[in-house]
């Protein structure tokens, strides 16, 4: 890696594990980039949340919010549209998992599949990994890679059902336990499990700087 801090993207989905990018993924993915000597700027898509749910009762509340403006929450404000991302600005990409990530950047959640993924969050993916580019994806997110990357190979924690999902996308499964990491070298991508497991917030953190680490290993 040169002297120059690498750049890093990293796409948010919401904010709120529930209906939206999982808080302690995204902000310990941050703390990671920043903790590793490198540097971070933050996307989302302009797109509508699928749904709001109330996180005390778990029921869906009569109200409607935007993926973007909820992702600024965590970004502090400081959050482009996904539709500015340029491939050729950003050393890597990484993505926090949450259920928003499979029930606003695409419909996994809903389907049990994923027959539809947001073209801004396709395209962003398809252009790093044409340019060679490492991608991380954390918990959920790697169903996304499962989709869009031949044969990459990813974890999704010991979620055998979301396994069995992936590998018919076309993905090889890895199992892996709390802080654990699978690198791909042949594809760049590197993957962990967070709350796909039964996991406390140290051990999110591990894996967060384990996958922020492993990422920067492949930038030169």
């Amino acid at each position: 890696m040169s002297n120059k801090p690498a750049k890093l993207a990293v796409i948010l989905s919401g904010c709120g594990n529930k209906d939206g990018a999982e808080i302690h993924e995204s902000t310990l993915t941050l703390l990671a980039i920043h903790k590793l000597g490198s540097d971070y700027q933050c996307f989302a898509p302009d797109i509508q949340q699928h749904h709001v749910l109330n996180f005390i009762t778990n029921e869906e509340m009569k109200e409607t919010r935007n993926v973007l403006i909820e992702s600024a929450r965590i970004a502090r404000g400081d959050i482009l549209n996904l539709t500015q991302f340029n491939a050729k600005e950003y050393d890597a990409l990484i993505i926090p998992g949450g259920f928003g990530v499979a029930k606003n950047l695409c419909d996994y959640a809903i389907k049990g599949d994923i027959t539809y993924i947001n073209e801004d969050v396709k395209t962003a993916i398809t252009s790093m990994h044409k340019a060679g580019k490492p991608i991380g994806a954390l918990c959920i997110a790697p169903v996304l890679l499962a989709k869009l990357i031949p044969n990459v190979t990813i974890t999704l924690g010991d979620d055998s059902g979301t396994a069995k999902s992936a590998e018919a996308m076309g993905a090889k499964h890895k199992v892996t336990s709390h802080g654990e990491i699978i690198v791909d070298s042949a594809n760049k991508v590197v993957t962990t499990p967070c709350y796909m497991l039964d996991a406390r917030v140290d051990q999110i953190a591990a894996g967060a700087e384990s996958l922020v680490k492993a990422i920067l290993d492949f930038i030169e």
